[in-house]
């Protein structure tokens, strides 16, 4: 009877619910008894409804009581939020229930005359004009229910890393300063017949005292520079035993990528399985993925909260670092580990970028090999290393005394969709742009840009036009490299000139950019770093990194205020 009343298929559910159960003697609605359920006669139907109609109009107010209980009271303040579609005011059920005259929840209506209006009506209803409408309280509801709260600020409290520089923030930074090339010959493996024998290798590196000598032996480097400078971020932190026992861990994360995971590990283990899988190392497929190293160093410190890896080749780092800033602003978690490491300065990580016709070839004079900018670049340097920031909420990081660095601003990462080497002309103008409208920075405040520039004929050019449209107008901008010094450090590069940037913040220099002895003619050397180190107030520092695939990220530290 109930559906047969109302042509809107949901205020059908509400009619019947009123409808179709009687009333207990205390204005509660009863179960029906069993027999009722069984009449089948159309008589018998019309007599019920009569009945119905009858009590309705002599007990509406015990009806309307029962309708305000915890069960339907709910779906009646759901129901007073829609705007029935028109079928519903031409329904001549609906008056078989409240009367002509009697109450709507949605107002006066029509009363249709035919069988004909009233199958009209039903059709168009369920076609979907009420589901339609039936969207939209779920929506309205959810919106009052939102809490607004104010926007968590991320600051930077600590910083580690291991590059060819060395493997100290200040002493890395230092070497920058003063145009040291870490730039050289390949020593860990005979390069003799590559046309590529160079890269920014790491000579000197231990783990002592911070990765068990175990692990160390079967770890990949990748691991173990990431294990190494997360450890370090901590330390420059001052986040010591006592004071990490204080922090709630299920809100402690890490956040660390690789480009190339453990490419050495997996390697070994092809070339043991030429002689037997029983010579394989247990932990190559662990070992070999690009999470673990995110893995080890949670479980070293007792972190629970988000745990994972990203890998977007050379963007890596800033898509983590990103990624692991939006967990704090969400709140989710208040500590964050974050980066990138690579490792991949192997056979078969050299070979396959000689393959790709990438690589600088300029053997004779290694550290003359990167230079971003130069008309006489030929190809970026491989790199190897690690990168960490320790990101904290900024009230977490005041409560326990921590040093500020930085404030992390925001960013953005998009997708060229275009080539899988070669950027777009728009993309990584659309990447800054985006970065600066996600963190609320106006473009003139940007003073300061480390660039991805990897020393690469293309690339270069197509990065520098990017910013030159973003900023150009800013006559104090100032844009220099780190890879004419460190090469391309992969997946690690976003993270190691992170640190770049934000020790320019808290330095108030920036490091010049070497090798540009002759600068392509369509770049401004009044926005070029030259050769010396320049002395800046760095307002908005912005860091760029791009990977292939066309993966483009931007990031942005300011000094804390």
């Amino acid at each position: 009877m109930a559906g047969y009343s109302v042509a809107a298929p949901l205020c059908t559910w509400l009619v019947a619910a009123c409808v179709t159960v009687p009333r207990g003697k205390e204005g509660t609605l009863a179960a029906p008894a069993a027999g009722e359920a069984r009449l089948r006669s159309r008589s018998a139907r019309r007599r019920r409804a009569a009945a119905l109609r009858l009590d309705a109009r002599d007990s509406s107010r015990g009806l309307m009581s029962a309708l305000c209980g915890s069960g339907i009271q709910g779906l009646m303040s759901s129901c007073l939020a829609f705007e029935p579609c028109p079928e519903f005011y031409g329904s001549k059920g609906a008056s078989s229930f409240f009367g002509e005259g009697g109450f709507s929840l949605f107002g006066p209506w029509k009363a249709e005359t035919t069988r004909r209006q009233r199958r009209a009506g039903r059709a168009s209803c369920v076609s979907g004009k009420a589901m339609a409408v039936a969207v939209q309280p779920a929506k309205e509801i959810a919106e009052k229910k939102r809490i607004h709260t104010k926007k968590r600020r991320v600051v930077v409290t600590g910083m580690g890393v291991v590059t060819p520089l060395g493997d100290n923030p200040d002493v890395f930074y230092n070497n920058l300063l003063e145009g040291v090339s870490g730039i050289s010959q390949i020593e860990t493996f005979d390069c003799t017949n590559y046309p590529t024998r160079i890269a920014g290798e790491i000579k000197s590196f231990s783990t002592d005292g911070l990765v068990a000598p175990k692990l160390s032996k079967r770890m990949d480097k990748f691991m173990l520079y990431l294990l190494i400078a997360g450890k370090k971020a901590l330390a420059d932190g001052a986040v010591t035993e006592e004071v990490m026992s204080q922090f709630d861990k299920a809100k402690c994360g890490v956040l660390i990528g690789s480009a190339m995971g453990g490419m050495k590990v997996f390697n070994d283990a092809i070339e043991a399985l030429r002689v037997s899988y029983k010579k394989m190392n247990p932990f190559c497929v662990p070992f070999a993925t690009t999470n673990m190293g995110s893995a080890i160093l949670a479980m070293d410190l007792g972190w629970m909260g988000p745990n994972y890896s990203i890998s977007t080749a050379c963007a890596t780092s800033n898509f983590c670092i990103l990624n692991a800033a939006n967990h704090i602003i969400r709140g989710e978690a208040d500590v964050m580990l974050c980066g990138g490491s690579d490792a991949a300065i192997i056979p078969i990580g050299l070979g396959g970028f000689v393959a790709c016709r990438a690589l600088s070839q300029r053997n004779s004079d290694p550290t003359k090999a990167s230079r971003p900018w130069d008309v006489d670049r030929d190809g970026f340097v491989m790199g190897e290393g690690a990168g960490v920031l320790l990101l904290e909420e900024l009230e977490h990081a005041k409560q326990r005394g921590a040093n500020i660095y930085a404030e992390f601003l925001g960013g953005s990462f998009t997708c060229d969709a275009y080539h899988m080497t070669e950027p777009h002309p728009e993309g990584i103008a659309l990447c800054i742009e985006n970065a600066l409208v996600q963190a609320g920075v106006a473009k003139e405040d940007v003073n300061y840009v480390n660039a991805h520039a990897t020393s690469t004929p293309v690339g270069d050019l197509k990065e520098y036009q990017a910013i030159v449209r973003c900023f150009g107008q800013n006559p104090e901008l100032r844009v220099n490299s780190t890879k004419s010094m460190i090469g391309h450090l992969l997946g690690a590069s976003g993270a190691v000139e992170a640190v770049a940037a934000i020790q320019a913040i808290r330095t108030g220099w920036v490091h010049p950019n070497i090798n540009l002895e002759n600068p392509e003619k369509s770049v401004d050397m009044n926005v070029l770093v030259g050769s010396r180190r320049e002395r800046l107030d760095v307002k908005v520092a912005l860091s760029n990194s791009f990977g292939f695939g066309g993966h483009n990220s931007s990031i942005l530290f300011a000094p804390y205020k």
